[in-house]
């Protein structure tokens, strides 16, 4: 049985300016299973769909027999620090009641994580008889894992780099840049969703292409994202999405802009 911590797997590849699809995901542990020659009875996948990186896959994952628990944890966007690690945990019990409850039933438990914090359950299984192996992206496996890890290249084994046209964010910021400046020029604010809405529309990119330009605007530090309060909203706030007006190549590329982008976000600060 494969047990997914989806979210620490999709970081490591978020970090690296890949995107984590469920179709990619369930295409790459079926091709694991064909390869090392394993009946992969069940797939279970865990995360927090309220994540808004997440919205929708729950129903992705769910049409291709992945069975999904959605875990409540900390929210990305909002200091509410609900529940830590939380994913972490409800694998770890689900795979030891599988372990105690079925034990003729498993030979192979597989781990796609990284998180050091697996070492006691791996040590369990294997006290039990039963075979652990652990895919986690490379360079994010903690050094307790190493020795139960699968030595590949995830990256490539999931999105074969070279053999496909990679996206380069760079060559789209400074457009990035002009684009969200009169967005904010227009309008009060510009929520996350509507910025990445006009984005695809000007440039002329996909919608996972725009999620990787916005990654990279925020790894170079030329937007920040933050919650903005909105009582016409059901769930009273959004996110939002802020230029860097210090940011050198944010203040060569809005020039004479960047005041009339400045005074927007001083009355969106008074308004706060």
């Amino acid at each position: 049985m494969a047990f997914v911590d989806y979210e620490n797997i999709w970081t490591g590849l978020w970090e690296r300016g890949y995107e984590l699809t469920p179709e990619r995901l369930v295409q790459f542990l079926q091709q694991y299973a064909d390869r090392t020659g394993v009946e992969l009875l069940a797939i279970y996948l865990y995360a927090n769909f309220d994540r808004e990186e997440f919205w929708r896959t729950q129903t992705s994952f769910e049409k291709t027999n992945i069975f999904t628990r959605h875990v409540f944890g900390k929210n990305s966007y909002t200091n509410t620090d609900l529940r830590r690690n939380a994913a972490d945990s409800e694998l770890m019990l689900e795979a030891q009641e599988i372990l105690l409850t079925r034990p003729s039933t498993v030979d192979l438990f597989l781990f796609l994580t990284g998180d050091g914090d697996f070492l006691p359950l791996v040590r369990k299984i294997r006290a039990w008889g039963k075979d652990v192996k652990i895919i986690g992206v490379d360079g994010s496996v903690h050094h307790s894992l190493q020795q139960y890890s699968e030595h590949f290249d995830v990256v490539r084994e999931l999105f074969n780099p070279g053999e496909d046209e990679v996206y380069e964010p760079a060559k789209d910021i400074e457009q990035f840049i002009q684009i969200l400046g009169q967005l904010q020029i227009r309008m009060p604010y510009v929520a996350s969703t509507k910025a990445r809405a006009a984005l695809c529309e000007q440039l002329g990119r996909s919608m996972p292409q725009v999620k990787e330009l916005v990654r990279y605007a925020l790894r170079e530090k030329i937007i920040s994202e933050r919650e903005h309060p909105d009582p016409s909203l059901k769930i009273g706030r959004t996110k939002i999405y802020l230029l860097d007006l210090d940011n050198p190549l944010v203040a060569q590329v809005l020039g004479q802009n960047r005041e009339d982008v400045r005074r927007r976000y001083d009355q969106l600060n008074a308004g706060n």
